[in-house]
């Protein structure tokens, strides 16, 4: 099933020429979250299978494939627009390919994520006319995923705005193509904050509003953690020491009050990496799985516990991720870029803080780091290790939590995609 959105599907044909080999999975019978963690050993499960499996259990999509987002003259103009860029390096083109993508390197099923908690936990005392008896879930519900969903594209589609200042591009054509497709971020990403704002507004539940507003605001805070280069790309900062109340300031305790995560004691680089990707991603995701329960009825803990599975679906969606560059076979060992902030060289600076030299290359910018030479160190040392630990914990948590909601084909839809996803 196609959930790209219209704007970027038009710009598809021409952008993808050059597109990376589509990853092939295995496909493998699916189990019950009980069973799934012991199983996932034998066989890879196929993610767009676990994907589409899900889909059909609440009646997806959400905004991406309605119609009134598909005939929206707003969205189709900006892809006129689009088409522009293409032959620029503007970083809005990077964007919109990883839109299109819409595999396991992105995370644009958070809506689905959404709508299947609000099914595995059901609805009480609402009135049956906001009930979509056919997906299980309420009108106000699918609602709310649409707005997950626009919020997190607009993240994304704002952080491709490129920092202009005099005598980075001296020549004109350059110029103007980055201010052009700065006109187009900054437009197009404010288009879907005010719609997920009206839509959200229109819920009329002023406690949920206030919740996604906080979420908004921890996106913002998530871009001023730590140093930056001059486009304010994420550089790892020296260590400070660890600040056990850290989490203090964090949405619902990020850490657990034992200050560990299974068998992974608290770290600085633990710490930091924590509230990078909580703040970016897992603030969004939990409040928004707790919003929707809270739509439906349900009590403080239950939707604590809905908080609880969001974040820790995206952290272990996150160093999954991390990992990527540093799987075997992977093309950024030629000294193709990744991110310098992502668990492995995290925990490796820990290691070995000598690290910190070649990454100070990049003080001025990300682009003058040796990709190739901080990728070899990084495959040496502990990092890696510790980040498919950090991953599993993370995957753990979140199956505990599944154990809250009765079995259904809710919960098992969400317990195989965390399988799918590559953890436990």
């Amino acid at each position: 099933m196609n959930t790209t959105p219209a704007a970027f599907r038009l710009l598809w044909p021409r952008i993808s020429k050059n597109s990376a080999s589509a990853v092939v999975f295995y496909r493998r019978p699916y189990a019950s979250s009980a069973t799934a963690v012991h199983n996932s050993n034998q066989q890879k499960p196929d993610w767009n299978r676990a994907v589409s499996e899900a889909e059909k259990i609440v009646g997806y999509p959400t905004s991406f494939l309605s119609l009134r987002w598909l005939l929206s003259d707003e969205i189709a103009n900006v892809a006129l627009h689009l088409r522009k860029l293409v032959g620029s390096n503007h970083p809005l083109l990077k964007t919109a390919k990883g839109l299109l993508y819409n595999g396991r390197n992105n995370m644009q099923a958070w809506g689905l994520i959404v709508l299947l908690i609000s099914k595995a936990a059901g609805h009480l005392n609402v009135d049956e006319m906001e009930e979509d008896k056919a997906a299980g879930v309420l009108h106000s519900q699918r609602a709310l995923a649409e707005v997950t969903e626009m919020i997190r594209t607009s993240h994304l589609v704002h952080n491709g705005l490129v920092n202009i200042y005099p005598g980075l591009y001296p020549e004109p054509v350059i110029l103007n193509d980055m201010a052009f497709g700065n006109k187009i971020a900054l437009l197009s990403g404010d288009y879907l904050l005010s719609n997920s704002c009206a839509e959200l507004a229109s819920l009329r539940n002023q406690d949920l509003v206030q919740l996604i507003s906080s979420a908004l605001r921890d996106l913002s805070e998530a871009e001023f953690v730590g140093r930056r280069d001059s486009q304010n790309n994420p550089l790892p900062s020296p260590f400070e020491p660890l600040n056990r109340h850290f989490n203090s300031k964090l949405p619902l305790n990020p850490l657990e009050p034992s200050d560990s995560l299974g068998n992974m004691p608290l770290t600085p680089a633990l710490q930091d990496w924590t509230k990078r990707n909580v703040l970016s991603a897992g603030s969004l995701l939990g409040k928004s799985c707790q919003g929707t329960l809270a739509l439906a009825g349900h009590g403080i803990e239950l939707q604590k516990q809905g908080f609880l599975f969001g974040k820790h679906l995206s952290l272990a969606w996150q160093a999954y991720l991390d990992l990527e560059p540093f799987m075997s076979g992977s093309p950024y060992s030629l000294g193709i870029s990744f991110n310098l902030t992502s668990a492995p060289v995290m925990f490796h600076l820990e290691h070995d803080p000598s690290l910190f030299e070649e990454i100070d290359e990049g003080v001025n910018s990300v682009q003058d780091v040796d990709y190739a030479k901080i990728h070899s160190i990084v495959m040496k040392g502990p990092g890696i290790d510790y980040t498919k630990q950090l991953q599993k914990e993370h995957s753990r948590k979140a199956m505990e939590v599944l154990e809250v909601f009765e079995e259904s084909d809710a919960r098992t839809a969400l317990s195989n995609i965390i399988v799918a996803m590559g953890g436990e």
